[in-house]
């Protein structure tokens, strides 16, 4: 009795000493840069939710390995100077261990090839294909699809379902919009299709009806706008409906964001806009979406007000997919060793993200597959998705 006793007492003192061992580790530092105020911030403060709202999850769950999740979140304001400070920050000063974002690409170009420098581990959530490189930047893990896929998909329905053919390929001056369209051009001359009008616009300008006259006397029979600014975006549909232009309208999925219909001068000016976006987030003819999607709505509803979603669910869904992917890399490495993560994600096959299933492999980046990308009607939001546009 006097043995047992003994061993009972060393075997409480055991798990309490562990307990308390697991209690004490440090917290798992996550760097997370986005645009919460500025021309892109509209995307960016929904990003944010998702992200938020992963911590919290999976800090509620004991962390990771025991570590609990300490969020470093700093405002690059849209400034690709401003996130290439804060970058160096968060990895030097801050001593981050993993980072997420940009948001914006022309953000995240200036800062990728710097945490990139240091070896840290690198969740990527902006689309351009310059962001990820197996050979320059090891560590980047893209979590969102690439521009391609978006525009390949655009440029497909446009010629394919749409049969239009006189293209005014439109997109703003930041970085991403920039490469974007320059990634349109291509695809469409790939396809035998030349636009009849491009301009690049400042996120900033207030009056695009001079870009809208200047692509209606070029004979454009559709608009394709690339920018993930909202502002810009419903200047555009503003301009073309103030000038009772019944073009249709196809492009970057913030042409569908529930923020831009407050901005347009009538609601009408919604009608004839498609996006791109995710089968995750569109839904099926019997009005249901994708069980991953809704498990993620059904959890998160409460902590947005329990009322309808009245932003762009992608970005939500985005936002915590980063975190759980980050999660993941750094639970199957077991330790935050930047070199055990990088073999943990590039292991890893088959990830159920609530966008798509994320597949890497040691020469690969981009997880995201080609057939989870869907064309979508924007006038049909409902709870942050949409119902996909007939074929």
């Amino acid at each position: 009795m006097k043995i047992f006793i003994r061993w009972a007492a060393v075997s409480v003192m055991s798990i309490a000493c562990a307990t308390s061992h697991a209690q004490s580790k440090e917290p798992i530092r996550v760097g997370w840069m986005a645009s919460l105020t500025g021309p892109l911030a509209t995307a960016a403060i929904g990003i944010d939710q998702g992200v938020r709202f992963a911590v919290d999850e999976i800090n509620a769950a004991g962390g990771i390995n025991g570590a609990k999740l300490e969020l470093l979140t700093r405002d690059t304001a849209g400034d690709p100077n401003k996130a290439a400070t804060f970058a160096q920050q968060l990895v030097h000063a801050d001593k981050a261990q993993i980072m997420i974002g940009p948001v914006n690409s022309g953000e995240a170009l200036a800062t990728v090839p710097l945490v990139a420098r240091t070896g840290t581990p690198n969740i990527v959530i902006g689309a351009v294909e310059e962001l990820t490189n197996p050979a320059k930047y090891p560590r980047a893990f893209r979590v969102i699809n690439t521009t391609t896929q978006w525009v390949t998909a655009a440029d497909d329905y446009v010629i394919n379902s749409l049969k239009r053919k006189k293209i005014a390929l439109i997109g703003d001056t930041t970085g991403y919009g920039t490469v974007s369209v320059r990634t349109a051009t291509e695809d469409l001359k790939k396809k035998g299709v030349t636009p009849v009008y491009t301009v690049l616009i400042d996120p900033n300008k207030t009056d695009l009806s001079d870009e809208i006259a200047k692509a209606r006397a070029a004979g454009a029979d559709v608009l394709m706008p690339w920018s993930a600014a909202t502002g810009v975006l419903a200047r555009l549909l503003n301009a073309r409906g103030d000038a009772a232009w019944d073009v249709p309208v196809i492009g970057h999925p913030s042409v569908m964001a529930l923020p831009l219909k407050q901005l347009l001068n009538k609601p009408t000016y919604w009608d004839g806009v498609y996006g791109s976006g995710y089968v995750a987030t569109s839904y099926d003819a019997s009005g249901k979406l994708p069980e991953r999607t809704q498990a993620l709505l059904d959890k998160i509803r409460p902590k947005l007000g329990g009322k309808d979603v009245d932003i762009l669910f992608w970005w939500i869904g985005l936002g915590y997919d980063a975190v759980k992917l980050a999660e993941h890399g750094i639970r199957t490495a077991g330790s935050t060793d930047p070199a055990a993560i990088q073999k943990a994600l590039e292991e890893t096959r088959g990830f159920k993200a609530v966008l798509s299933v994320l597949s890497y492999a040691p020469d690969k980046r981009d997880g995201f597959a080609d057939d989870q990308i869907a064309i979508d009607i924007a006038n049909t939001f409902k709870d942050g998705s949409f119902k996909l546009a007939p074929k």
